[in-house]
């Protein structure tokens, strides 16, 4: 077959479809339904195209392809950390949900910031995905009119939106801090301080839940809080340890936003020469995979990433398709794993 020039294209930076189609010897209809719908296609003729795709370098125009069919096959997920073993669960569960679909998945990194948020939002907007998974519920008005103003669906993750006409997948934070604190207290602890990293929402309803179930208990009081917007981490954990017991040296337990804190915590009261849980006991939340192997092991919360991640995906993609769901809110609640730390 006599192969035609291809300099002007490949002068312009790009192969397109006709020139594809060229190639295999087919209309530019052809070679477009051996793409999208390859059940009308031939196989012998489907093979050409894909023949003439591979030798050609041919990239799918999808700006082009949203045009044509009102869908980008994008959908952009933002999520506050990519290094955080907790979102990259999320993320691990939103891919297998999405496999086979043919969506592209444009991950954001809003790095905890509410002015990143702000800003990846009004850049992914500008692509027109078909829909957007976002962790959490953001309290900044910009970002909440910025969605207003959008048609697409939106699934919130992590943390469940409760009146609110936003779907959402996840736990109540608010109900899992008031549980892992009840529970300190069922087993005879009274000066139970309270360590908080990040301070981001999800952090600060798990420190209301705490809040409340101390003051049920008649036993809140403000310095056994320690609350600080640094990242969390396991050296932080062993830093707030030192402060918790400076500023409440009779803190009997201490409920850690994170399990990285609680690891942290663990460490430094070691070096102390504490006995945990006899003179101090620790727990934190999430349960990240060390913490059933640590020693003592710890007790923690539970969470069900991967679920959340899946289950969000899968709800987004039913309201993309005009479907309506079984339910917007879908509560896939927590585990409280009670260990040998308290």
């Amino acid at each position: 077959m006599l192969k035609p020039s291809f300099n002007k294209g490949r002068a312009s930076g790009r192969i397109t479809l006709a020139m594809v189609a060229r190639h295999a010897g087919v209309a530019t209809m052809t070679a477009s339904r051996a793409l999208t719908q390859p059940g009308l296609v031939s196989q012998p003729l489907r093979d050409r195209v894909l023949q003439s795709v591979a030798e050609l370098g041919y990239v799918p125009n999808r700006a082009a392809r949203a045009l044509a069919s009102s869908q980008s096959k994008v959908i952009a997920v933002l999520v506050p950390s990519l290094s955080n073993a907790v979102f990259t669960e999320v993320l691990a569960g939103i891919e297998d949900a999405l496999e086979g679909d043919d969506y592209q998945i444009l991950i954001g990194n809003t790095r905890y910031s509410e002015r990143e948020e702000e800003k990846l939002i009004a850049t992914y907007l500008q692509s027109a995905p078909d829909g957007m998974l976002l962790t959490g519920l953001s309290p900044c008005p910009r970002v909440q009119q910025l969605l207003a103003g959008s048609p697409m669906p939106l699934v919130s993750m992590m943390d469940l939106a409760g009146a609110s006409e936003q779907p959402s997948v996840g736990f109540s934070q608010f109900a899992a801090g008031q549980t892992m604190t009840r529970y300190l207290i069922s087993r005879g602890y009274r000066r139970i301080g309270f360590m908080g990293a990040q301070l981001d929402e999800r952090t600060l309803r798990r420190a209301d839940g705490y809040r409340q179930a101390m003051q049920e208990a008649g036993l809140a009081a403000p310095e056994l809080e320690v609350m600080v917007a640094q990242p969390s981490t396991i050296a932080l954990g062993a830093a707030l340890l030192d402060r918790m017991l400076e500023q409440s040296p009779d803190c009997d337990a201490i409920f850690c936003c994170n399990d990285d804190l609680a690891q942290g915590a663990v460490f430094q009261a070691q070096r102390r020469h504490l006995s945990i849980p006899d003179q101090l006991a620790i727990c934190g939340f999430n349960d990240l995979p060390a913490s059933a192997w640590m020693n003592p092991t710890l007790t923690t919360i539970s969470t069900p990433r991967y679920r959340i991640g899946f289950e969000a995906a899968t709800l987004l993609r039913s309201l993309i398709k005009g479907e309506t769901p079984p339910a917007r809110h879908i509560d896939l609640g927590f585990t409280l794993m009670a260990r040998e730390s308290a």
